[in-house]
């Protein structure tokens, strides 16, 4: 077993694999992710990005491999502290995975009430987090009447309410418009200036140029380092 200790790096891999039966979906991926970095992970569909963020917060496990996430062990965590692993991360998918029947609010407001948060706090921080992304006009609305963009800004709202350590983001701009995809950048920038580590997964090269930060390339399930 590789002990977790508190050496600059938020996220390390080493030597993960993940099989789908006889499929090789990652092969022998080793990463060290630093406190408060923005990484890219570029590379055509079907690379093995999505698989990737998954791994990171448990929501497929390794088939080999080891991955320490902020001083936790994946391999040694009880299915009782995934919760506490969750927490560490915000995620943004590219089908924002809002739920249709709640408002805005109540999609944000999830998380808080989720860990327990007071109805006072959580009124608060959720009218304070949605206004920093610009749709609080938009606080009793319900999901579909949002267009792709407005509904995203939800999505990043959710994400970072409960200031998490990290943000997942998996292509969150892959069906946006330029102007659209240019407010979430500048969001998860925004996230990264107060601190934050940010990893996007994204085909996205413009949105890669604009953003500068750390890239790395995915093909066919190898992770290549560009010079």
């Amino acid at each position: 077993m590789i002990d977790a200790k508190d050496n600059g790096s938020i996220i390390q891999l080493f030597h993960v694999h993940k099989y789908y039966g006889s499929k090789k979906a990652l092969v022998d991926i080793s990463l060290n992710v630093s406190k408060n970095e923005f990484i890219f992970i570029s590379g055509p569909s079907g690379a093995g990005k999505s698989t990737l963020l998954r791994l990171l917060y448990l929501g497929e496990p390794v088939s080999e491999g080891q991955i320490l996430v902020d001083g936790m062990n994946l391999s040694r965590i009880s299915r009782k502290k995934i919760h506490l692993l969750r927490r560490k991360f915000g995620i943004v998918f590219q089908d924002y995975k809002l739920i249709s029947t709640k408002t805005v609010f109540d999609n944000v407001a999830l998380v808080l009430e989720a860990s327990g948060k007071k109805r006072k706090f959580i009124e608060k921080k959720v009218r304070s987090v949605l206004r920093t992304v610009g749709i609080e006009q938009k606080i009793n609305a319900l999901p579909p009447g949002l267009s792709g963009g407005e509904q995203q800004r939800a999505a990043v709202a959710r994400a970072v309410v409960g200031i998490p350590k990290i943000i997942l983001a998996d292509e969150p701009t892959g069906s946006l418009d330029s102007d659209s995809a240019d407010i979430i950048l500048n969001l998860l920038k925004n996230f990264h200036a107060h601190g934050g580590t940010v990893i996007v997964a994204t085909h996205d090269k413009e949105l890669i140029r604009k953003a500068g930060g750390r890239i790395l390339h995915l093909k066919q399930g190898h992770l290549y380092f560009p010079g």
